[in-house]
């Protein structure tokens, strides 16, 4: 775990904001790059306003009680972490669908392309939440268990829980699931790429069902405190509905013509 990338006093960069900058940076990149268009560069940036506003709104909703009742201004703390990807993921499709209407682009084209590269910035998040501390797994003696430090989420949470003491030093040793999902998302990425570079669609349905299983079972190795919706966890419960969606996108991507070797479709 380690919070701070720069603490100078003056200069205070935490890693969190750094993984997330670095994910953010790669996605736009990878955007140009695989459209060829240099005009996108408004709308990737309201998509990304639109997945941060999205994911603190989702996180404050979902622990109001426990983190923010009592101390609301907190909500504006984002160099604390506190980031729900669903509830991003939600607000950044609403934002997606009223700049294409707004600016008459072609939403399914542009879903494939920015679905191709959301797992890649994604994994640069779950790192900025190892780094943090935050969305741990469960107490575990694997191998692969990490102990996180003093006063970090996992130790309050174990204080909390009677299971350490005020003077333990470190929590007990845990799941490190943010590595666990990180590692998932590059595989994903790698897959999706491959597919867009061949086919040029089909990639946002492929993108939902696989982060939707990815997520799902995940969540059964998380130690966070998780909200709880008919015995699932509030993001196993989007996850099915993403893997929905995600057919949807499946269906709709080819019954539209098939794009020409340009990225155009075809008449």
């Amino acid at each position: 775990m380690h919070p701070d990338l720069v603490d100078l006093g003056f200069l205070h960069l935490k890693t969190y904001g750094a993984c997330m900058a670095v994910g953010f940076l790669f996605c736009w990149t990878l955007v140009e790059k695989l459209s060829g268009r240099k005009d996108l560069s408004n709308f990737v940036l309201s998509l990304m306003l639109g997945g941060v506003v999205g994911s603190r709104l989702a996180y404050v909703i979902e622990h109001w009680r426990a983190e923010f009742a009592a101390h609301p201004l907190e909500v504006i703390r984002l160099d604390r972490g506190g980031l729900m990807f669903y509830g991003g993921l939600i607000l950044s499709v609403l934002v997606f669908f009223a700049w294409c209407v707004a600016k008459r682009e072609r939403p399914l084209a542009l879903a494939d392309l920015f679905c191709t590269v959301i797992p890649l910035g994604h994994a640069c998040g779950r790192l900025g939440c190892f780094f943090y501390g935050c969305c741990y797994g469960k107490l575990s003696d694997a191998a692969c268990a990490v102990r996180f430090p003093f006063r970090s989420p996992a130790w309050y949470e174990q204080f909390h829980a009677g299971l350490i003491d005020a003077h333990a030093p470190t929590a007990l040793p845990v799941l490190p699931t943010q590595l666990f999902e990180a590692a998932a998302l590059l595989v994903l990425f790698a897959v999706l790429l491959a597919l867009y570079l061949k086919f040029r669609r089909g990639t946002a349905g492929a993108y939902f069902i696989g982060y939707a299983l990815i997520r799902f079972f995940l969540e059964y190795l998380r130690g966070d405190p998780r909200a709880a919706v008919l015995g699932l966890s509030i993001s196993q419960a989007i996850s099915l509905g993403m893997v929905l969606l995600g057919g949807a996108f499946l269906w709709a991507s080819f019954r539209r013509p098939a794009p020409q070797p340009d990225g155009e479709p075809r008449p």
